[in-house]
């Protein structure tokens, strides 16, 4: 059994893409959101608490390729012209956004 335990603990950190699955998000994406969250919120100890969690908490339910994307199609979807219609639209757009919005209202309801 501890032979066994060894052999895993040996291969796991091998894996390529196991253990960054885990945590992709880059340290200044996770900043930037907790400076946004703490501006909207408040200056506090407690809302730099909360703010965290709410980030650890969307990065474990969202990859940060699918956090990059929402963030730029509700970027894209304040631009006015011709080139933002195709991110207002678009049913994959909305369903993009809708998928962070999901992880945030989970975010918001075991955080805050």
């Amino acid at each position: 059994m501890r032979a066994a335990v060894l052999v895993l603990a040996m291969i796991l950190p091998a894996t390529p893409g196991l253990s960054q699955a885990v945590n992709d998000y880059p340290t200044n994406a996770r900043a930037e959101y907790v400076f946004a969250c703490m501006a909207t919120n408040g200056q506090t100890r407690d809302m730099l608490d909360r703010c965290s969690c709410a980030i650890d908490q969307i990065a474990s339910v969202l990859t940060y390729k699918d956090y990059v994307q929402a963030e730029t199609v509700l970027r894209m979807r304040q631009v006015s012209g011709e080139r933002a219609s195709m991110f207002k639209g678009m049913a994959q757009m909305t369903e993009i956004v809708a998928r962070l919005r999901r992880a945030e209202a989970e975010a918001e309801i075991l955080c805050f």
